[in-house]
């Protein structure tokens, strides 16, 4: 599916993602075209990993993991590569006796398993499986094991053979074979006692035929992809129960569970991803499973582009292995952390800085660092956990390394700033190394999760200092240096009369479960975006903070705090009012600024226009600049000339310090 999408022009891709295709539209609504085309353009351009299924040896076991040890045969859900980092509830070991082309099998047949758990067959029960490929032969067999008689539905021959070599009864769709009356017959008149559908379609015909074939109180699973236009008489009248099986089993999309490690009670929740993983290997031990004839072909890693066009031209392929070469020499470059990516050019002028980023997720590769590939700055070393984004961002914005090893971009003397664009949890503690190494730092918003945060970057940076270092501490507060802020601050500054503000952020709603809302890894929206615009408001009143307030809308179902007003007053006299409203439409744009001034009134419009009333005038952009560029340029430049700060350190710890303060009283309101 992602090859073939992958594969497909423009017009294609849009008619594949109609739902997208909306979104885009909106866009180009709120933000103007030029930014919608290189948001789409860069999106489409980022590489996916691939697979999901591997067996390999451990040879690291991470700090607080437990039941493995360096050496072990594991199988994981990690993607296709030499060296796979894997949670460790997202591996299990390989008993002995199992081959390893046996044994990657696993994490497909536990998407099987889940949905037969669904399905909760005994023995002796009647069921339908609905498309015979990989996943369907493979549930045939396991609901062979548990003694239950099948009936398998397909086009294919070849695939028909399989299932009745693995004991099933089967039905040829190709040769117009009905499989109502076929299911009719062999569950003798009474009806099948359950349906699990492993087709992949966007018929809706599988779903109703199951339905038809089911007997009073069956029951039907959707462990494929099909259409689903229900009919309700199909079920109504006879009580059928319809379910979609997720994946592997529970766990399966819980970050505490899939990356934090925390496991579910064993005596509350008997199958999980990890234990269905141990399960499918223990039928496989005990000979339940013959696997060799799904075993279609083998490509040496180097020729993987051939396993997908075997996958995409022959519509019968089931598993295609790709191996691996055994890595005998320790210093072999497959096990390097950091690889070069482009010849280092020489040195532009030793006026410019060298730069190293940490991070290179959707933000950072698609917005941030771009930003700074058009400064004038020498970008050397880009870090990523997994490597894939850090080497594509890497070679697309012209890097000469990429590593997963950040202790390389603070030991090198080379570097002189760091670029932090993590996750928000991440963001001091790589603040605080860089500082101790005498680098400047450039922290993509926001700076700290907590005072405590804070205060350890404070004295991290008060301690360089004092030892000649001289770093520069920068937050990416980009709205400020946004051209039109820019010629907005210049006509405010001409009245020394203290100003109104009303900044209106139409952030849109965020899902509980994304990072962003987590406390832990983002810290809620209000720390991590709503940072801007208290900023925004310190930096056109040109005066310290003297009492901020806030105010959340209460609901009952409300627990991300993100729907909020903040009120400022600052010391010049000058009050702000800012309201952060996560509970509206996002065809209207997200951001509006009104200042009111000695008479005067200006308002901003989502950094596409700015009116002004009392001196009358209109200032308006094909596109949306928000600043970004022009934030990393002022770094860069205070770099090259050792000039002051773009930011004063003590406004960024001042709006850092004032946005946790907000967050807390929100929290306890």
């Amino acid at each position: 599916m992602l090859v073939d999408f992958g594969r497909s022009g423009y017009l294609e891709k849009a008619r594949q993602q109609p739902e997208k295709v909306k979104m885009v539209l909106n866009k180009v609504k709120t933000d103007g075209l030029v930014p919608t085309i290189n948001a789409v353009r860069s999106k489409l351009d980022q590489p996916i990993p691939m697979g999901y299924s591997n067996v390999g040896r451990v040879v690291e076991v991470g700090s607080g993991v437990s039941g493995f040890k360096v050496g072990n045969l594991v199988l994981s859900n990690g993607s296709h590569a030499e060296y796979v980092s894997v949670p460790q509830n997202l591996c299990a070991k390989v008993p002995e006796g199992i081959s390893t082309s046996d044994a990657v099998f696993g994490v497909v047949g536990a998407i099987a398993l889940q949905g037969i758990r669904i399905a909760a067959p005994t023995m002796g029960e009647n069921f339908v499986v609905t498309g015979l490929g990989l996943i369907g032969l493979m549930t045939v067999q396991l609901l062979r094991a548990q003694g239950c008689r099948v009936l398998g539905v397909d086009f294919d021959e070849n695939k028909l053979a399989l299932a009745q070599q693995y004991g099933a009864d089967v039905v040829d769709l190709s040769a117009g074979e009905d499989p109502i009356s076929a299911a009719e017959c062999f569950s003798r008149g009474r009806g099948v006692d359950g349906v699990i559908l492993t087709a992949s379609t966007k018929s809706s015909d599988p779903v109703h035929q199951g339905a038809t074939m089911c007997r009073q109180r069956g029951r039907i699973v959707l462990v494929g992809v099909t259409g689903l236009e229900l009919n309700r008489a199909d079920f109504y009248e006879k009580e059928l129960s319809f379910q979609v099986s997720c994946s592997y089993g529970p766990g399966r999309y819980d970050h505490a569970y899939e990356e934090g490690g925390a496991d579910y009670p064993f005596g509350f929740v008997r199958w999980t991803e990890q234990r269905n993983f141990e399960a499918v290997l223990d039928v496989m031990a005990a000979g339940g499973l013959s696997l060799d004839a799904l075993k279609t072909k083998k490509f040496e890693i180097e020729a993987a582009p051939k396993a997908y066009d075997l996958l995409l031209e022959d519509k019968g392929a089931l598993g295609v292995l790709l191996t691996y070469p055994e890595v005998e020499n320790a210093d072999d470059t497959i096990s390097s952390r950091t690889i070069r990516l482009n010849d280092p050019t020489p040195r532009k002028g030793k006026e410019w800085p060298i730069l190293a980023a940490i991070g290179a997720g959707n933000y950072a590769g698609r917005r941030l660092l771009p930003c700074f590939s058009k400064c004038d700055a020498e970008l050397k070393v880009i870090a990523s956990s997994g490597g894939v984004s850090g080497s594509h961002y890497g070679k697309k914005l012209g890097f000469q390394q990429t590593t997963t090893d950040t202790d390389v971009i603070f030991s090198d003397p080379e570097v002189d700033g760091v670029i932090i664009g993590t996750q928000h949890n991440s963001h001091a503690g790589f603040a605080v190394k860089a500082l101790e190494n005498g680098k400047s730092v450039f922290v993509e918003k926001p700076l700290g999760l907590t005072i405590e945060e804070l205060d350890k970057i404070e004295k991290a940076y008060e301690a360089a200092s004092e030892a000649g270092a001289s770093p520069i501490l920068m937050v990416g507060f980009n709205r400020r240096f946004a051209p039109m802020v820019q010629k907005l601050k210049a006509t405010l500054v001409k009245s020394q009369e203290p100003m109104s503000m009303i900044y209106t952020c139409n952030a849109g709603s965020i899902p509980t479960d994304s990072w962003v809302q987590d406390l832990e890894r983002g810290g809620g929206r209000i720390i991590g975006e709503a940072c801007h615009f208290i900023d925004l408001a310190r930096f056109l009143a040109g005066s310290p903070i003297a009492k901020i307030q806030a105010v959340r809308m209460l609901l009952a179902s409300d627990h991300c705090f993100d729907t909020a007003t903040i009120t400022i007053e600052f010391e010049s006299g000058s009050i702000a009012a800012i309201n952060y409203f996560a509970n509206g439409h996002n065809n209207f744009p997200k951001e509006q600024l009104t200042v009111f001034q000695n008479g005067k009134t200006f308002f901003l419009d989502n950094y596409r226009s700015l009116k002004g009333y009392g001196p009358s005038f209109s200032s308006r952009t094909l596109g949306q600049d928000k600043g970004q560029v022009g934030c990393c340029k002022a770094f860069c430049n205070s770099l090259r000339s050792g000039d002051l700060p773009p930011i004063a350190v003590g406004e960024i710890f001042e709006v850092a310090k004032a946005s946790i303060d907000v967050h807390t009283m929100i929290r306890e309101a």
